[in-house]
């Protein structure tokens, strides 16, 4: 029987917003939030907040959660997540955001359904983008598909760049909640960081650079990500 866990990468010390995981939203914490809420979806064998924080640590656990203490200088959650499952008994591993407080079943069941195809290693979510502001902006990651789904290219650039302006583009935001094959993750943090990872800060490019193949899943709206004061503002309204 397949064993399907999610692990919830959660660093204490985010750049954009330090501390954003244990920030009050309504009466829980943003990562409690998103811990619980990965629970409920009774999707998983197991979940695991995986931390370099003792503060994020006991704050799950002391509410009857599971954490794993994981190292400090991990470059990317990624990372962070294969340190965890080397030694655990799992074949697929979803990478829930921890600043995702509102997930929800639908999307993270349509992306682990993805592997009942042997050949997906690797998969990810995307969902329309129709704000040009939002197109435009490079803190919202864009991803070009071929006509299988799959992934083309990943950038903070305009993909694809409408030279010819008769013809419909649908523009997609990457999500960053993915799902891998147990090994498919070992192997990406054995490889270098690759030269377009390096130059977008984008980390599901080492996968294309390697060529791997990343289905991608069309989902509808998956929340709020908290990246900034503003958006735990918005998320306190949502969850009104």
């Amino acid at each position: 029987m397949t064993k399907i866990g999610a692990f919830i990468p959660a660093r204490y010390a985010a750049t954009r917003f330090p501390a954003k995981l244990m920030q009050a939203l309504g009466d829980k914490t943003v990562i409690r939030h998103t811990y619980e809420n990965t629970v409920a979806t009774g999707l998983f064998d197991e979940v695991y907040v995986v931390t370099d924080s003792e503060i994020i640590f006991n704050e799950i656990t002391s509410n009857g959660g599971k954490a794993i203490m994981s190292k400090k200088e991990h470059e990317s959650g990624s990372d962070r997540i294969a340190e965890a499952i080397e030694d655990l008994s799992i074949d697929i591993v979803v990478n829930v955001q921890g600043d995702e407080p509102f997930v929800k079943k639908e999307p993270l069941e349509q992306l682990i359904a993805v592997f009942k195809d042997d050949k997906v290693q690797v998969a990810s979510l995307m969902q329309a983008l129709t704000n040009s502001d939002l197109i435009a902006d490079p803190n919202y990651v864009k991803v070009a598909v071929d006509k299988n789904s799959n992934a083309l290219f990943f950038s903070r650039s305009v993909i694809p760049y409408a030279r010819n302006t008769a013809i419909a583009i649908t523009y997609y935001e990457h999500i960053g909640v993915y799902a891998f094959k147990k090994q498919a993750l070992l192997d990406f943090t054995n490889w270098p960081m690759s030269p377009l990872e390096a130059a977008e800060k984008i980390e599901c490019l080492r996968y294309l650079e390697n060529g791997v193949a990343m289905k991608m899943v069309v989902t509808s709206y998956m929340g709020i990500e908290i990246d900034t004061p503003e958006d735990l503002i918005k998320a306190a309204k949502l969850l009104k």
